[in-house]
């Protein structure tokens, strides 16, 4: 799903769970990233947000999400929206936040908050006339496992929810009718891609979906025959055979933890143990607003695989420090 705000795989219970994914020595305190309108460190799933990037007139609020936390929730779950009571009271903001812009659960990146309903309207508005002028206000970062034959592309398809045993699931309609896009059961989707850098079988991929549709950029991945790295849901739909990737049919490729080869698997420092928790690589790294771009770079375990990848932007540029005390 590309831009909305909804989410599913609960984060660990620990505090750093990078440390486990990725050796005995842990990940060491990332530097603060850098955002183009203020800085916006990152923060821990199941401690308040430790800092926040604050608009002109206060109204709006940006955060850095990690992978595996949701928007919502479950009863009983923790969840961002859980959380913005506390982050309100810590800020002394008199006005009570929502959630205007956030990525997916599985997903790490930007969360737009705000504490002012038409400053909320606003922005929605913009977002969707962005949408209708084929703008594109939102880009993701994937590593993706594969690379795409295009260095450059757009993916097209319809997408769906079909019921598949207990659960239900997304999966692509490659040429839906008009009826079943007059009556809403398909959604026509668009993502525009780019190919950043690309070594040992892998890319870092830039992503602008044009549309907006739960899990639309996992299963756009999967069409182009490249899953994102970490995902347990749909790349079970891409197999091989002789190593040639080819696309199976959501009914004959269950979800399961994703497959990794040996190779791949000891660049990442990974046993396959360990693979059912590594994180989706798949990263909202900038919305245009209308006052300008606001971008935030990656989590430490994204940087730390695109570093053992070899792919490019594993180094954060200089950033400006934030004036609040670390941790």
């Amino acid at each position: 799903m590309a831009t909305a705000a909804s989410s599913e795989r609960p984060g660990g219970r620990s505090a750093r769970p990078e440390a486990r994914l990725y050796g005995r020595g842990g990940v060491p305190p990332p530097p603060r990233p850098r955002l183009c309108a203020g800085a916006v460190p990152p923060w821990r799933a199941g401690a308040p947000p430790r800092a926040c990037w604050r608009a002109s007139r206060g109204a709006l609020l940006a955060l850095s999400k990690p992978p595996g936390l949701p928007v919502l929730g479950r009863p009983g779950e923790l969840s961002l929206v859980l959380l913005l009571p506390a982050l309100r009271r810590r800020l002394g903001l008199p006005a009570e936040l929502h959630v205007v812009k956030a990525p997916a659960r599985e997903c790490s990146g930007l969360v737009l908050l705000s504490g002012c309903h038409h400053a909320t309207e606003r922005l929605q508005r913009f977002f969707a006339d962005a949408r209708r002028r084929a703008q594109y206000p939102a880009t993701y970062h994937a590593v993706t496992v594969g690379v795409p034959a295009e260095a450059e592309g757009e993916i097209r398809a319809g997408l769906r929810w079909q019921q598949q045993g207990d659960t239900t699931v997304v999966v692509p309609v490659l040429a839906p009718g008009r009826c079943s896009l007059a009556r809403k059961e398909v959604k026509s989707t668009l993502t525009h891609y780019r190919v950043l850098g690309a070594a040992g079988g892998c890319a870092l991929l830039q992503l602008q979906p044009r549309t907006a549709f739960p899990e639309q950029l996992p299963v756009h991945l999967t069409l182009l025959l490249c899953p994102a790295l970490g995902d347990h849901k749909h790349s079970s739909r891409v197999g091989r055979v002789l190593g040639v990737p080819f696309l199976l049919p959501p009914e004959a490729a269950p979800t399961r933890t994703q497959m990794l080869d040996e190779e791949l698997l000891c660049r990442l420092g990974l046993s396959p143990q360990q693979l059912h928790r590594l994180p989706l690589h798949l990263h909202l790294q900038q919305l245009v607003l209308p006052e300008g771009p606001l971008c935030t770079p990656p989590p430490p375990p994204f940087l730390r695989t695109l570093r053992r990848l070899g792919l490019p932007g594993h180094r954060e540029p200089p950033a400006t420090r934030s004036p609040l005390p670390p941790h």
